[in-house]
């Protein structure tokens, strides 16, 4: 063994869960403390904010502008429009992205960061409304705010009191709260959340219609019903999707086969040489709408156990099929 290696240094595992129950409770405490305080200053920036012609713009400094990042992630996911200022990048030009029509919403746990200081004059001369989350109540962002959210903490989880731990956790909460209020206050609901979530799972559930994803024109397996099985047999060999729709001359669905009509035809002694697929098809087959939620496929799939369904419209005239591949393709499901 190398002597100059580094050795790992030992861990008092009782100490380290002791510390990280003592950091958990000092947080929750702070939470706690700080739900209690809440007072009519919340619900007049909850009120102003739903009636702001333009955007919440956040500000904060070192691990108050990592907070902030996220509370303004989740304002606008939310139903709020809202974006990140650095303070320090504001005095050097950023200012300039801010309007009239905005809301700054400062975090600062002291109320004393010289670089967010030194902006509140330039905001407040732009007469732009000012909301300082902070647990300075007496501090120069207080000071020259409109409104005051108080995260004020009695200690940090920090054994040595210094790293900003519960004060950041006090005011990320306060972001969150805000959110919640707002959505709420603006009937937000999981359509209006999935339709700025498009990439996420949610979004492709509540945003993904059968349109989106059935197969059309050539792809879909059908044949007329006086066709032969022996046609019925090679169209779904050629489509692969384990069956075919059987529709009259106009293009109306008069019914299905599938692979396993095809196995109770074989176990039944059936000869399908002599047969048409009007006679071996399975009368009123399953269906959906184009214009439904994918699913809803999905759904249907699941409580039917088959693996692909039939779109047709309001007269029931084949438009495409959707297959179980299809909705995972799509990550449907």
């Amino acid at each position: 063994m190398n002597s100059d290696a580094v050795t790992s240094p030992s861990i008092d595992t009782a100490r380290a869960l002791r510390l990280a129950r003592e950091a958990l409770d000092i947080e929750a405490d702070a939470l706690r403390s700080m739900s209690g305080r809440l007072d009519g200053a919340f619900t007049e920036v909850v009120g102003r904010i739903l009636q702001l012609p333009g955007r919440v713009v956040v500000m904060g400094m070192g691990k108050s502008g990592h907070v902030g990042r996220k509370v303004a992630a989740t304002l606008a996911s939310t139903g709020t429009p809202a974006f990140f200022v650095h303070p320090a990048e504001a005095s050097h030009g950023d200012l300039g992205m801010l309007t009239a029509n905005d809301l700054v919403l400062a975090l600062s746990n002291s109320g004393e960061t010289d670089e967010l200081t030194g902006v509140l004059p330039a905001i407040k001369r732009m007469g732009v409304p000012l909301v300082a989350v902070t647990g300075g109540l007496q501090s120069t962002l207080a000071k020259h705010a409109d409104w005051v959210l108080d995260t004020r903490v009695d200690k940090e989880a920090c054994p040595l009191n210094l790293a900003p731990t519960a004060s950041t956790t006090a005011q990320l909460a306060m972001g969150d709260a805000l959110a919640v209020a707002l959505l709420d206050a603006r009937g937000f609901g999981a359509e209006d959340f999935a339709r700025s979530h498009p990439g996420g799972a949610l979004g492709r559930r509540l945003l993904t219609h059968v349109r989106d994803v059935m197969r059309r024109g050539a792809d879909v397996p059908q044949v007329e019903q006086e066709a032969s099985c022996v046609s019925l047999m090679r169209e779904m060999s050629a489509k692969g999707l384990g069956c075919s729709a059987v529709v009259d001359a106009s293009g109306a669905l008069v019914g299905i086969f599938t692979d396993g009509d095809l196995r109770r035809c074989v176990e039944a002694g059936v000869d399908l040489r002599e047969r048409s697929a009007q006679e071996v098809m399975h009368r009123r087959p399953l269906t959906i709408r184009a214009d439904l939620l994918a699913v809803a496929a999905a759904r249907m799939m699941e409580e039917h156990g088959i693996t692909a369904v039939l779109v047709t419209d309001e007269r029931q005239h084949l438009q495409g099929v959707v297959h179980i591949r299809d909705l995972m393709r799509a990550k449907v499901i």
